[in-house]
């Protein structure tokens, strides 16, 4: 896999591991290598808590990953359900009716992809649209133009983008300002003793996670450490809205606690947990946990060695780092949407997964782990940073399957992927769910618990 010896180069990790692939693309319906292209983030992830395993006295690990397994990790959601309730498949088929959330022709030629984000009313109404079906939704696009209606959306703080070839991106000044930084970056902000690795059960038995994210990219990226055994508070609120097929898929292994940043007492205790904490991940857009007081540098100077962790769809720099954003998006503006539809000879549409979101939320997993060996051996505070964005514009510099090759019909089913699937005991029931990619020889990868019940946890430290 090209992409993980890349990725190991990168980071500085062993490209000798003992590291075994099985499978191989096409597994979902698409020219994309979207399987094989993650399935090397993945291997790295297990060469870095293999890596990390050494240094508390443990011997070498076998690590092996499934190409198939990734695949449907890709769309882990969709394998999920509670036994006796209604699927996640279903849900997303009824919400996909009104249309808020897709891909339309505006009035110059070209095409956008609307999201209504977690406010459709809204976005919606902005755009004259009442009772949204797919029909009303075309007809409200196709009144602007492309760019007058990116433009127009971003003014009101809402999320949308015109649809772009990976041409046209390359030219673009934020493509500029992406393509002028790695697809995954690890930073130092500051110097702190080393923090050698104690004896343990697991690679990251001891180690402790706030996961401030939602949907998808950050969650995931918090859920992949804590099958190698950390301890994971995701810190939600109440006030804020979330989608419970989503937290289902990806707060496995974690406990929730709620705090409201806006007060003054849940910031004394988010402050007081991060003190004692080794990760810190955010899925907000730049500046925002900087006004609440937990820029990297802040925390660094709170808590030295932590490893902070931004996660956001359009990056940190260039024009476009402020704007909201999803895993449509960041397909929309990077080509790949472009690209799918047959190269803009058809509609766009996007790739039959949610890559940039889970490969993003892999990609930050494997910054915490090199950031964790880093600090152990060298000392000093990190800062992770990953966007929906930039991933997408990694998908695109990979190999695509060869024209001749056949593409399967469908995405795999539930059935066709039981093999890899468990079972875990949650608030709402018994949850069936994949279960983790990366299969270590020594330290078994595994979620100490199902998914908890959102705000049921105390916000203190185990």
């Amino acid at each position: 896999m090209d992409t993980f010896l890349d990725l190991c180069e990168l980071l500085d990790l062993p490209r000798n591991a003992t590291v075994s692939f099985s499978g191989s693309d096409p597994i979902l319906p698409t020219r994309f290598k979207l399987a094989e292209t993650a399935a090397g983030v993945l291997g790295a992830i297990g060469v870095a808590a293999g890596e990390i395993w050494k240094l508390r006295g443990g011997d070498d690990q076998v690590v092996s990953v499934d190409v198939n397994h990734v695949a449907a990790a890709l769309n882990s959601f969709r394998y999920h359900r509670i036994v006796d309730r209604m699927d996640p498949a279903e849900r997303f088929s009824a919400a996909a009716q009104t249309g808020t959330t897709a891909i339309y022709a505006t009035k110059d030629g070209r095409f956008f992809h609307t999201h209504g984000s977690f406010d459709a009313p809204g976005m919606c109404a902005e755009l004259g649209v009442v009772d949204p079906t797919p029909e009303k939704m075309a007809a409200a696009v196709g009144q602007w133009n492309g760019l007058e209606l990116e433009e127009h959306l971003e003014m009101l703080g809402r999320c949308g983008a015109m649809v772009r070839s990976a041409d046209e991106w390359a030219q673009h000044p934020h493509g500029q300002a992406l393509a002028e930084v790695p697809v995954l970056e690890v930073l130092r902000v500051g110097d702190s003793d080393p923090e050698p690795f104690e004896p343990a059960e697991r690679p990251l038995s001891g180690l402790r996670v706030l996961d401030l994210t939602r949907v998808l990219a950050g969650p995931t990226c918090a859920r992949t450490l804590a099958e190698h055994g950390a301890d994971v508070l995701k810190i939600g609120a109440a006030r804020l809205p979330t989608i419970e097929a989503f937290d289902l898929d990806t707060c496995l292994g974690k406990r929730w606690a709620n705090l409201n940043l806006k007060e003054d007492d849940a910031r004394t205790t988010l402050n007081k947990l991060a003190a004692e904490a080794d990760v810190f991940s955010e899925g907000f857009r730049p500046g925002v946990m900087s006004r609440f007081g937990f820029s990297p540098e802040a925390l660094h100077e709170l808590r030295p060695g932590i490893i902070a962790v931004s996660i956001n769809c359009y990056g940190h720099t260039g024009p476009f780092a402020h704007r909201p954003g999803w895993e449509q998006l960041g397909q929309s503006v990077s080509g790949m949407a472009y690209e799918e539809g047959s190269n803009g000879t058809d509609i766009p549409r996007l790739v039959p997964a949610a890559a940039c979101d889970y490969t993003t939320g892999y990609l930050a997993a494997l910054g915490v782990l090199a950031a964790l060996l880093r600090r152990a051996q060298a000392g000093g505070s990190y800062h992770v940073r990953v966007s929906l964005a930039r991933t997408g514009m990694w998908y695109m510099q990979q190999p695509r399957v060869a024209p001749s090759t056949p593409l399967p019909d469908e995405i795999p089913t539930r059935e066709e992927m039981s093999q890899f699937t468990g079972e875990s005991t949650t608030y709402a029931g018994v949850l069936k769910h994949l279960t983790p990619v990366v299969q270590m020889s020594s330290t078994p990868t595994r979620w100490a618990c199902g998914s908890p019940e959102p705000g049921s946890a105390t916000a203190a430290w185990l």
